[in-house]
């Protein structure tokens, strides 16, 4: 399971809009997407692939790192793996 962080989002930025940009930049479709809110001015959100390996999520993350859409520049990173036994 691979999960993606996808920080500095456009507020009003639904989860349908990034499964279609994620899409448009030939990751696979996503399974969940869990907003994270903090204290900047732009939210963050976590997709999920649960079929997917990190090592093969972090092929696809200089795609889109740093890439201006919606008026903001991204911040993507893959998390971690992590065991949630």
């Amino acid at each position: 399971m691979g999960d993606l962080w996808v920080g500095n989002l456009e507020e009003s930025t639904t989860d349908e809009e990034i499964r279609e940009f994620l899409c448009r930049y030939g990751f696979p479709l996503s399974d969940s997407i869990k907003r994270v809110t903090g204290t900047g001015d732009r939210p963050a959100a976590v997709v999920r692939f649960n079929s997917v390996e990190p090592h093969v999520v972090r092929t696809f993350q200089p795609r889109i790192h740093n890439i201006f859409w919606k008026n903001h520049k991204l911040v993507v990173q893959v998390m971690p793996e992590r065991n949630e036994d």
